[in-house]
Parts: structure tokens; sequence; C-alpha cells
């Protein structure tokens, strides 16, 4: 399957989301529901039913890991180096911070699952449901200064990470879901990804770009062109090929995650800059994401 074929129809969804928003004057509420149904219903029936289903071989997934786990630790020593560049507020650090090394994974399911299908999607999640618990404690450290909230409930609570261990434990012990139970995780797999990729359009804005100029734009710069290098000359060290070396790759090279902004505006930091960060990397990478597919592929 060609790149464009895997990637037009992704983004013409996310574009949907943002037309749909801006068009049938939804009420936001609507959207916030829709969210939240997604990601604690319908993305964590994806995985599980995915990886229920998987026999995950984890001797040749752990290089993969390793890799996932060591190019995200630099993302976040990237990001960090930020607050020594730019004079803005610490909250808007704490904020901007996030960019560095946290991933869309709506973008990043449908990706997978168009490369490779049902075992792009295993891949992926196995590798989310190492590296979400590693992005929130990170991102929480930096945005604890700034509020209260009770981020261990909310890390240990992750649908995401639930359902990629559930399914996991599920697959190994080798046990089978029965059949009502498994076709309707299937049905609801089904809608998880264009919902998940209307609702991410759906949250873009395009207004207010001149806010925190520098973290901004050093945020974009990291997360689209020098994190995805880095996985790329790690991937190739650990000799990394086919599934392993795209899922690495693909997860690198994905735009800023929503929660991010959630995050943040729970925590009290700047939540435009944040806000402002999903936008651009989202839109820019319709153009970036091909380009580093297109390598992986090319070899």
């Amino acid at each position: 399957m060609s790149i464009a074929l895997i990637i037009v129809p992704i983004f013409a969804l996310i574009l949907m989301g943002w037309a749909a928003r801006r068009w049938m004057e939804s009420a936001e509420a609507f959207w916030r529901g829709l969210e939240r149904l997604i990601y604690f219903v319908f993305f964590p029936a994806l995985l599980f039913h995915t990886l229920s289903h998987a026999r995950m071989d984890f001797a040749a997934a752990t290089p993969m890991l390793l890799v996932g786990i060591t190019y995200t630790v630099l993302g976040m020593g990237l990001g960090y180096l930020s607050k020594s560049l730019f004079n803005d507020p610490p909250r808007v650090f704490a904020a901007a911070f996030q960019c560095s090394f946290r991933f869309n994974s709506y973008v990043g399911l449908a990706v997978a699952g168009a490369l490779h299908g049902k075992p792009g999607i295993a891949a992926i999640g196995l590798l989310m449901g190492f590296l979400v618990p590693l992005a929130n404690v990170a991102a929480v450290a930096v945005l604890a200064r700034h509020g209260e909230g009770n981020w261990l409930k909310s890390l240990l609570g992750n649908p995401l990470i639930l359902a990629t261990a559930g399914g996991l434990a599920f697959s190994q012990a080798g046990l089978a879901l029965p059949g009502v139970v498994d076709n309707t995780l299937e049905l609801l797999a089904r809608a998880s990804l264009p919902l998940g990729l209307i609702v991410v359009g759906a949250g873009m804005r395009l207004s207010g770009l001149g806010h925190a100029r520098g973290h901004l734009w050093y945020g974009v710069m990291v997360k689209l062109l020098l994190l995805p290098a880095i996985a790329w000359g790690l991937g190739r060290a650990a000799g990394l090929q086919g599934l392993w070396f795209d899922t690495a790759l693909l997860l690198a090279a994905l735009p800023h995650s929503t929660v991010a902004y959630l995050l943040a505006v729970r925590m009290g930091a700047d939540g435009q800059v944040s806000a402002n960060q999903i936008t651009v990397t989202t839109l820019l990478s319709m153009l970036t994401l091909p380009v580093w597919l297109a390598l992986a592929r090319g070899g």
C-alpha cells in the first residue's frame, strides 16, 4: 500500500472533524463527551480486543521497547532544555515541555492499523503501554508545582494502560473471549479509529499562534524532526526491521497528544501554548509523517 493511501484518509477524517466543529456549531459539551467516550470506552475496547487475540513475541519486541524508552527519555531532555533557551514564565515552560515526547495515540493506532493491520495495532499498543506511564510521570513532575491533582490515581487508572495490560494478560493466559463479548468489542474497535480522528480534528485551534512562539516552535521542531531522527538512528543501531522498526519510528513521529492540553489546564499551566502545539504538530505532520514513513520503507 502506498504512503498516500495510508495517510490521506486518516488526515481527511481529522480535517472533517475540524470542519464539523466549526460549521455544525456543535456544543462544546458534545465534543468533550465524545472524547471521553472514545478515551474510556472505544479505544480500550480496541486495544483489549486486539491484544487479547495477539500472540506477542516479547523477545522480538524487546529491542523496540528499549529504543522507544530511550528516545522518549532523550525527548524529555530536549524538552527540559527549552527552560534555559526562552524567557517565558514557568507555567509556559511546564505546558510546552510535554510537546517534546508526548504522542497522539489516536493517530498512531490508525496509522499502525493501516500499515500492518492487527499486528501493527498490537505492536504500537504494547509500546504505548510502556511509554504512556513514563510520559505521564515526567509531565506531572514538571507540572506539579502549578496545581494539585491525584496524578498517581490518574496514572494507575489510565484506560489505555489497563486495556493493554489486560489484553496481554488474557492472551498470555491462553483464554478466549465468549462470542458475544468478542463481537461487541470488535464493533467498538471498528468505530474507535474514525471517531478518534474526528475528535482530534475538532480539537484543533487556529488562533493565537503568536503566543510563546519560542516554546511553541521549539517543541514542534523537536517532536516532528529531531525525535523521529533520533528514533531512526537508534532503531537502525538496534537492528530493528519491518513491523518493529515501523512502529518505533511511527510513534516518535506522531503529532502532540491532545491529553497534554487537558493536563496542563487541570494543573494550572499555560493551556494556550499546549493547544497551539497540538494544532501545529497535527497540521504539519500531514507533511512530515509521510516522509518518515517513506524513509522507513525505503530502508
